[in-house]
């Protein structure tokens, strides 16, 4: 049977950070340089009380209002997130009673950086097709930023907060088409938060400073951006390949292309390599930065109000090493 997305909002933290704001904890820094590098003039940066939840609530909501739809409707909420409120009971069970989905609903975590997206979307249609649900409300929320140390300029210039929900059902605007998904946990040393789950629960208060001025610790967010972007060059271009022929098509038959907008470097350096022309591309991190599983759909709501008869590439990558995409067939 047919699946498709019904609706998409989203929803960002009210404080921005902006380049300016950022350049005054890093002098060595001028605002240029920071977006040249990275493609973002600000990003928004959740609350000391703002949790995943509370965002993803948030954009649930935003979504009930925009579209029309009643949440006693929602019959699954799947919820992926790398920083959920607490360790246990699941994010997504809070965020069920919160928003007043039927008792009857199931509601999960999933935890999936960069690529979460794409494995929803692939929940929720493998749950639609098997009949278990009718109308899966798939929420991606994250607050990395919490995980940043202040002094690490790095991942500051390039993160931002914020939550995406999608509604996805047995009829919409877009036909989510076939599914290409991968895993390498070979990459895992290369984006982590080290200390505070079980596998360390301690944390180490240990410190260090690369020679670029980046601050390191086990108990914050470390990310080996070199590596992650070979990984990203090594990854994608196949995992196009194959999505275009799993779907039956070609890539001048895909009229946009929609990856996880990690910055602008590194997107640009992907489109070329994947010969994807330029006007195909999408790209829209400049106000928002990179807020992980939430940047595809970000970027597919914005780029909505010029669609009509599309098909649509959706890619993400990243943290794991996590990878996966699809094709949509939009007419609205």
């Amino acid at each position: 049977m047919n699946v498709y997305i019904k609706a998409i909002s989203y929803y960002l933290p009210e404080h921005i950070v902006t380049n300016e704001e950022l350049v005054k904890d890093f002098p060595e820094w001028n605002v240029e340089k920071v977006a040249a590098k990275t493609g973002i003039s600000k990003r928004h940066i959740a609350g000391r009380d703002e949790t995943a939840g509370d965002m993803a609530v948030k954009a649930a909501n935003k979504l009930f209002e925009e579209y029309d739809v009643d949440a006693r409707d929602i019959d699954f909420i799947l919820l992926c997130t790398q920083s959920p409120d607490y360790f246990l009971p699941t994010t997504a069970c809070l965020v069920q009673e919160k928003l007043g989905v039927p008792v009857t609903a199931g509601a999960m975590d999933y935890n999936l950086g960069c690529s979460g997206y794409i494995y929803g979307l692939a929940v929720a249609k493998g749950l639609i097709s098997a009949n278990i649900a009718s109308n899966v409300l798939l929420l991606t929320t994250e607050t990395y930023n919490k995980y940043i140390h202040p002094k690490d300029k790095g991942n500051r210039s390039l993160f931002g907060d914020g939550a995406a929900a999608t509604l996805v059902s047995d009829n919409g605007f877009a036909n989510i088409g076939e599914f290409v998904l991968g895993t390498d946990g070979c990459g895992a040393e290369n984006l982590i938060v080290r200390t505070g789950a079980a596998r360390e629960r301690n944390l180490r208060n240990n410190f260090d400073t690369d020679e670029d001025g980046h601050v390191k610790s086990a108990d914050y967010l470390y990310m080996n951006g070199s590596e992650i972007f070979n990984f990203t060059l090594e990854t994608v271009p196949s995992l196009v390949n194959q999505i275009l022929i799993k779907n039956k098509e070609d890539i001048d038959s895909v009229d946009k292309f929609i990856f996880h907008q990690a910055n602008k470097f590194m997107l640009s350096t992907i489109r070329k390599v994947c010969q994807i022309p330029k006007d195909k591309f999408y790209v829209n991190l400049e106000n928002t930065g990179n807020t992980v599983s939430s940047t595809i759909p970000i970027a597919l709501k914005d780029s909505m109000v010029n669609y009509q008869k599309e098909k649509v590439m959706l890619v993400g990558f990243g943290v794991g090493y996590s990878w996966g995409g699809c094709l949509l067939d939009f007419d609205i």
